[in-house]
């Protein structure tokens, strides 16, 4: 009895630590480890993605219709993509925005960072979005000098300052080691964007800055210069947490299919497009007109905007473009007030007479407001109001008729930023002499858009430094 009990026991004994030993092995077997998840598993789990975003013109802001910019729109498209929502920490310079991004939880950093080669050795860089030159940028004054520079050895004895750990600290630390005898202060205090306010007021000399963001900051400080460029094409791109290898990979697929769809186009154009249409004259006067014109209509812009829902800075922008605030004004074609409405379109709006501004405005902002109407239904986002401005110059008409051309030639004839390049096409006898509306100065449209968007950018920039003055 003894003997078959011992040998139960055994048998018992054996089969458990058999399937002990089996459970244990295939616990461990390489198929069926259990997975950690990565840090974009983490984001689509939690539903956010966060973000470093540096407070300034060319990347993010808050402005008249809220969250702006072009990084923050990029990267309000991948959120989307993701189906998550984005939560950002401003950052005010590019020191503090790197010192951000060592937070764990910070997912990606963007702050118009170029792939420096010391960069590219300390971070984790995400796909490239844009190219830019790094430039210096002089007070305008000194071109009437012998001081102006036109390449590095003319820096010498000029008051110079960038922000500290910006590629630009990295390019004149380098060309001081090579030798130059630069006067240059390294700031973690000030923005780039505020740098280059110190020159336009000639608190400084010059400072250096990414090309796009001289270009979008010139209308607003229009005493400064470019002088030259002092670097190669750079790569902007996106900071990554360590260790993020799924995020990595997945955006750089985004990216690709962003591209591909010309949505980095359409959004590189409502961004940036106005900025080549500077002149220096022009943006001068315009600042004096905001405050010797303006304050006698603005309130009937505001009363149309608020009434028709469109926005006030747009349509006083459009009157300038049209008459420079003049309510007088009239052209040899006999458009007359401050919005330059026809004969003919101010008897259908039931406008009596064209040179009272009240009447004028009310009149263009009806006109406008048609003409949104008349957009067709697949135009859609910006480009509607884009579509409206052009229509609003030179007919609707036309506007149909470089839609059907933009389908010929194989563009999207939905966008503004391929009907722009149709729409200049139109005064070239093989292409207007097979559409109904005929010949029409196609270029005009495309200026006069931009101008327009060029003014309202400086007026709502404007009306903003007034609010946080008073605030002050």
């Amino acid at each position: 009895m003894n003997r078959i009990l011992y040998a139960s026991l055994l048998a018992i004994f054996a089969i458990s630590f058999f399937t002990f030993g089996w459970l244990s092995h295939s616990a461990y077997m390489p198929g069926t480890k259990i997975k950690k998840p990565s840090t974009l598993d983490k984001i689509k789990q939690n539903k956010v993605l966060n973000v470093v975003l540096l407070n300034a013109p060319s990347t993010y802001y808050i402005g008249t219709e809220g969250k702006q910019g072009f990084e923050y729109d990029l990267l309000q498209s991948y959120a989307r993509y993701l189906g998550v929502d984005l939560n950002i920490t401003a950052a005010h310079t590019t020191k503090e925005a790197i010192e951000l991004s060592k937070n764990p939880a910070i997912h990606i950093t963007s702050a118009a960072l170029a792939k420096t080669t010391n960069r590219i050795g300390t971070f984790n860089f995400g796909p490239s979005y844009f190219e830019v030159q790094e430039q210096v940028i002089c007070h305008r004054g000194m071109l009437k000098t012998n001081k102006f520079p036109r390449d590095v050895e003319g820096l010498a004895g000029l008051k110079i300052t960038v922000g500290d750990d910006t590629s630009y600290s990295e390019t004149l630390r380098a060309l001081q080691s090579d030798g130059f005898d630069l006067n240059v202060s390294y700031t973690g205090e000030f923005s780039t964007e505020e740098l280059l306010a110190q020159v336009a007021s000639h608190e400084i000399d010059c400072t250096v800055a990414d090309s796009n963001i001289y270009s979008v900051n010139l209308r607003y400080f229009t005493e400064i210069a470019l002088a030259f460029s002092i670097s190669g094409r750079e790569q902007l791109a996106w900071l990554l947490a360590e260790n993020t290898p799924e995020l990595e990979a997945d955006m750089y697929a985004w990216l690709n299919e962003f591209n591909q769809a010309g949505a980095m186009t359409q959004l590189k154009d409502h961004y940036y497009s106005y900025t080549l249409f500077f002149d220096y004259y022009n943006t001068t006067m315009f600042y004096k007109r905001i405050k010797s014109r303006l304050p006698k209509y603005e309130k009937y812009f505001k009363e149309m905007g608020e009434k028709y829902e469109i926005p006030w800075t747009l349509l006083a922008s459009i009157s300038y473009q049209e008459s420079h605030w003049n309510p007088k004004a009239k052209s040899h074609t006999g458009v007359r007030g401050l919005m330059m409405l026809t004969r003919k379109t101010a008897k259908l709006l039931g406008v009596k007479n064209r040179q009272d501004p009240k009447q004028s405005i009310s009149g263009g902002t009806r006109h406008l407001k048609q003409m949104l109407k008349f957009v067709p239904k697949e135009v859609r986002g910006e480009n509607r109001l884009k579509f409206a401005l052009a229509a609003y110059n030179i007919g609707m008409g036309h506007i149909r008729d470089a839609q059907k051309l933009a389908v010929k030639i194989g563009l999207n004839q939905n966008i503004w930023s391929d009907l722009k390049i149709v729409l200049p096409l139109l005064s070239q006898k093989k292409y207007y002499s097979t559409l109904k509306f005929g010949y029409a100065r196609g270029a005009e449209p495309v200026k006069y858009v931009e101008a327009i968007y060029n003014y309202r950018n400086i007026l709502e920039n404007h009306t903003e430094d007034l609010a946080l003055d008073k605030v002050k």
